[in-house]
């Protein structure tokens, strides 16, 4: 089976916003209340930072579990690695995940301002300037034959949308709008000329969309 591009446990509110305009240091989606899209995740037993004993089993926490499965490289926009626009001022700064990222494979940033790369663990951060069809090309290559997992942001997973290049797509609905923000869509609908869809609500609130190609 050829390598898959893959789009997994992305957040958006019931009116299709992933994030807000206002990113910073302080907020990293720039979108108050934004912990809301993701907290089906960090109540299962299998969030990765979860420091207590329990959390929940069943379809979340398959989800949450499914996040590193079979993936060997990541891609992200540079806006989901960090808050800083044009040249780099600061190369001190790593992320926001510290000194041990959630990713244990290579990642590939794209960026029209390069810098070098580093690690951090087993994580290792690229910075390239390609195309999504380019970057894609790199973060395959590295993957050791495994899929490549988008990761965000919401306008990089919109580029690789309208170029082509997204196999399949887990996105999680939670039941809170914003009203105003960064939109993946309008309507899931949208995909549908591409996608096929299935969706299955969870005890949580949540409820999963998962597309694959037609």
């Amino acid at each position: 089976m050829s390598q898959l591009l893959r789009v997994q446990n992305f957040n958006v509110s019931s009116d299709g916003v992933a994030a807000g305009e206002e990113q910073s240091l302080e907020s990293p989606f720039g979108l108050p209340g934004a912990q809301a899209l993701w907290s089906w995740a960090g109540a299962t037993a299998s969030w990765p930072n979860r420091t207590d004993p329990g959390g929940t089993r069943g379809l979340d926490d398959y989800f949450t579990r499914d996040f590193t499965h079979n993936v060997g490289a990541e891609i992200m926009g540079r806006n989901k690695f960090g808050p800083q626009r044009g040249p780099w001022e600061n190369h001190d700064w790593r992320g926001w995940w510290g000194d041990e990222p959630p990713f244990h494979t290579p990642v590939f940033v794209m960026t029209h301002h390069p810098r070098p790369s580093f690690t951090l663990s087993d994580t290792t951060f690229h910075f390239v300037s390609g195309d999504p069809a380019a970057v894609l090309d790199e973060a395959k290559a590295a993957a050791g034959g495994k899929d490549v997992r988008l990761g965000g942001g919401v306008t990089t997973i919109r580029e690789f949308l309208d170029a082509g290049l997204v196999d399949t797509l887990h996105v999680a609905v939670s039941p809170v709008r914003f009203g105003a923000g960064l939109r993946l869509w309008e309507s899931p609908e949208e995909l549908l000329d591409r996608y096929h869809l299935e969706v299955v609500p969870s005890p949580s609130g949540v409820t999963h969309h998962l597309f694959w190609r037609r």
